[in-house]
């Protein structure tokens, strides 16, 4: 279901993007391994396409230059029913927002389920735009991100430097301490 006909590469302000398409949606953003490079191909014999994500770029340029604050292409997840719940969730929580894994589980009619929630967001295969670095601990902390915590600070820093929130933008809680984002 999730199979992918094309790929291509983005250069974002956090690494190399990987994107796949099945030739209709959008099937992956892949954020870029701990150690910088591209994530790997699920099939190396996919053939490279630039065109095809013509508009996914685009749209990834105006978020990345603050004058984005949803996105509205096509996209194809495969997954569980929980994980597409959990998944459909993310697109609804707003541009410069958080909320707690607990309060996403809530959300889609889980309470109590909000370790299952946070491993349906560790699957998630379309990174930034189904947005699962909004999703944070119930203290307030950064936990989980398969990008790292780093990645999860920055693009928090992103939306909120976009807003104006210049006090949230100035630091961000990491693992229960207060730490500068640079």
């Amino acid at each position: 279901m999730n199979e992918s006909a094309f790929f291509s590469y983005y250069s974002s302000p956090v690494g190399e993007l990987l994107l796949t398409s099945n030739g209709e949606a959008l099937t992956g953003l892949h954020l870029p391994r701990s150690d910088g490079s591209p994530a790997p191909l699920s099939d190396p014999r996919s053939p490279r396409q630039d065109s095809a994500f013509r508009e996914v770029r685009r749209q990834l340029d105006a978020y990345f230059a603050g004058e984005r604050r949803a996105f509205d292409l096509p996209l194809l997840t495969g997954g569980t029913p929980f994980q597409r719940l959990a998944w459909e969730e993310l697109a609804r929580i707003p541009y410069g927002t958080t909320i707690s894994y607990a309060e996403q589980a809530r959300r889609i009619g889980r309470p109590g389920a909000s370790r299952a929630v946070g491993a349906a967001n560790g699957r998630n295969p379309i990174a930034i735009i189904l947005p699962c670095h909004r999703v944070i601990g119930s203290d307030g902390t950064l936990t989980g991100y398969g990008g790292g915590l780093d990645l999860k600070a920055w693009l928090l820093w992103h939306e909120a430097t976009m807003l104006g929130d210049k006090k949230r933008s100035s630091s961000t809680t990491v693992r229960g301490k207060l730490q500068p984002v640079t």
